[in-house]
């Protein structure tokens, strides 16, 4: 009997439109004679699900499932496609696990963890095994005007300031001065209660997807040093058109080059790949999970950036083409991505 496989995107953030864009890129590229999949789409104002003929019929949040031309539709397995809120943090995998319906992500516990970039940097720093820049944390509003030069003591100038929980660099700004330090905070105090202020480190970009397979994979011994897991090629990102940094427009609209695999050093590329892959263990991850680091060339030192549980997934995203540099092909990982969630790794 074939599988229901509920495909969820949307949210409750702004990387709305870029879920429901990777959303769609999975979608197609899913094996429809294999697995029945539905489009659930989740907003705050309602949770549907869209027929075939993209007509909407409203989700039952008691148990997660649609009725189809009289039929009610249960699901095997939600394949998440959610950035941020509420399929990065948590929110989506507790409400799954009560209701005993499988997903393609990390669980509850690693999601809500390494969402939130001041609590899962400590945890990563403690590990030894990358650095991390240092930071301070606000909680619930901007400081005071006169608390200003005592937040920055000790990180100096520039620094970037950004939602302590959130994604695609949205409300991310890179602060030069004194006089862009407060109205940068007040843009980040508006996407999210916890802000970030942290310290800059000059280097280059690179990302890293990981990604556990199912026993039996015919992956199993592909790489003498990554057992289990695929680690894909490094990719270098380089900001173009004036953006300092890989902020939301770099990212969405163009304004970057992607270079995979990174032209690097051998040795650098494999730290960067050995880091992720003991990092996706340690921070309890499973599926398909990207890594983000810059590298310090002078010091020759990886500082640890963030880890994305839910990377994009459009035609140009990052993990797509580190897979596609591999020789896998979008529909053999997203079919891997379901077999494995199904049966366990």
């Amino acid at each position: 009997m074939k599988k229901n496989i509920a495909l969820v995107m949307g949210g409750y953030s702004g990387e709305f439109d870029i879920s429901i864009a990777s959303g769609n890129q999975v979608y197609g590229q899913l094996d429809h004679a294999k697995y029945n999949v539905y489009k659930i789409v989740i907003t705050r104002e309602e949770w549907y699900g869209l027929t075939r003929g993209e007509e909407k019929v409203p989700v039952d949040r008691n148990d997660f499932s649609i009725t189809v031309d009289g039929q009610r539709v249960r699901f095997d397995l939600a394949f998440i496609i959610i950035h941020g809120n509420p399929g990065e943090n948590g929110v989506l995998q507790g409400y799954l696990d009560m209701l005993g319906i499988k997903y393609t992500t990390c669980g509850f516990y690693t999601s809500s963890l390494t969402f939130h970039k001041g609590y899962c940097n400590p945890v990563v720093a403690a590990t030894g095994l990358v650095k991390v820049a240092r930071s301070v944390l606000l909680y619930k509003e901007p400081p005071t005007e006169a608390k200003l030069d005592e937040l920055v003591q000790g990180l100096g100038y520039p620094v970037f300031v950004k939602p302590a929980a959130g994604g695609s660099s949205v409300a991310t700004t890179k602060v030069k001065s004194r006089e862009q330090l407060l109205p940068a905070i007040r843009e980040a105090f508006a996407e999210d209660r916890q802000v970030l202020v942290e310290e800059f480190i000059a280097g280059r970009e690179f990302d890293c997807g990981v990604f556990q397979f199912a026993k039996g994979s015919k992956y199993e011994n592909w790489h003498p040093d990554f057992k289990h897991k695929l680690v894909f090629p490094v990719t270098e990102i380089i900001p173009t058109g004036g953006h300092e940094f890989f902020d939301y427009a770099a990212k969405y609209d163009g304004f970057s080059n992607e270079v995979t695999p990174a032209e690097v050093a051998p040795e650098v590329a494999h730290h960067i790949q050995e880091v992720s892959y003991r990092l996706y263990d340690l921070l309890g991850c499973s599926g398909i999970v990207r890594f983000d680091y810059i590298y310090d060339e002078e010091h020759r030192e990886l500082y640890f950036l963030e880890v994305n549980t839910i990377p994009g997934q459009s035609a140009e995203s990052i993990v797509p083409k580190q897979a596609r540099a591999m020789g896998i092909a979008p529909a053999e990982l997203y079919e891997m991505a379901i077999q494995a969630a199904l049966g366990g790794c």
